[in-house]
């Protein structure tokens, strides 16, 4: 078998594939490549699969980051999907010949995979990535009476009370004409949101690239309060998962706690649409102290669920010397 790299004319085919494999998330869509393919220092995604018998048994959705001087790294975002651990010798080819190509230093992987099972592939070694290794997922085939009765008593109160003081979440649509106001007023308060907890975030077109490239896959929940937009949140469908990706909330009228509210209306309509679990995309390691995520990990915590730990991501050196020097300049950046 050989792995190619598909044609436009033949991502339906990759998306078909994707549908059906246990580990894919919506990382993999060419949805997910066509929204990478718009942000800035990214610009290009590959889709490489791997054929038997005229059908796609593995392979991954590739994405191009660059680097100064015209060099880059590859990802293949939680991926690459194999056939029982299968193919990537096959995969790897093809990734060396757009590594070539594109002046690529390194690639990185990180498909998700239980800590469980200590999975790593050779020539690779485990590295920080995008991706958090630790998550908190809840089960949307129970009643909703039986995940709001998991959820801490804050976390109930608190969405009673935001509706108590008269807040309201609805969905903006992106092709409304309020949706480019909508999209500066959630750019707004996430400018709040990151300043005051410390997170970097990205620049507004990247937010309004992923809700418009993404379609029905994402959604932007905003708050209302007194006719004010205090709070939003993107979240993204897949298959039988929703994640809640980014969450922005105003340093005015934090007492009304719109976020929970919001939160709330996501996971109702995450298991209307069918939906087996709500992934919350990131917490605090279990036992850790003093992380910089705590206030964050708090907060999705009221809402219940289960604590689940991925591998850390991995990289494979595609030029030896400059990844060396890639590494030592990171570190001494850190």
């Amino acid at each position: 078998m050989k792995a190619k790299i598909l044609e436009q004319q033949d991502y339906k085919k990759w998306d078909d594939f994707i549908k059906d494999h246990p580990y894919s998330s919506i990382h993999q869509s060419t949805a997910w490549g066509n929204f990478q393919s718009k942000v800035k220092n990214r610009g290009k995604f590959w889709i490489i699969a791997l054929e038997k018998d005229n059908k796609i048994v593995a392979g991954t959705m590739l994405v191009r980051h660059k680097l100064p001087k015209g060099y880059s790294w590859l990802y293949a975002p939680r991926g690459p999907l194999l056939e029982q651990n299968e193919g990537m010798t096959e995969i790897m080819d093809s990734i060396g010949k757009i590594g070539k190509k594109e002046k690529s230093i390194f690639l990185r992987i990180d498909p998700p995979l239980s800590r469980i099972k200590k999975h790593k592939v050779a020539g690779f070694h485990t590295v920080h990535g995008f991706q958090p290794e630790d998550t908190l997922i809840i089960d949307l085939k129970k009643s909703e009476e039986d995940i709001l009765a998991e959820m801490k008593p804050k976390g109930r109160y608190n969405i009673r009370l935001a509706r108590k003081k008269g807040v309201e979440v609805y969905k903006a649509d992106p092709k409304s004409e309020k949706f480019d106001k909508e999209i500066s007023r959630f750019y707004e308060i996430l400018q709040e949101t990151t300043q005051r907890d410390g997170f970097r975030g990205h620049d507004k077109q990247y937010y309004k690239d992923m809700i418009e490239s993404l379609g029905e896959k994402a959604a932007l929940y905003l708050a209302k309060y007194e006719g004010k937009i205090i709070a939003g949140t993107i979240v993204t469908f897949f298959k039988d998962t929703a994640i809640y990706y980014y969450g922005a909330s105003s340093n005015d009228y934090r007492n009304v706690m719109a976020p929970y509210l919001l939160q709330w209306t996501a996971i109702k309509e995450a298991k209307e649409k069918n939906g087996d679990s709500y992934d919350f995309l990131g917490i605090a390691p279990s036992g850790a102290k003093n992380h910089p995520w705590k206030g964050v990990t708090d907060f999705k915590k009221k809402f219940g669920g289960k604590e689940v730990s991925y591998l850390k991501a991995q990289e494979k050196p595609l030029k030896k010397l400059h990844y060396l020097a890639y590494r030592i300049y990171k570190f001494l950046r850190s």
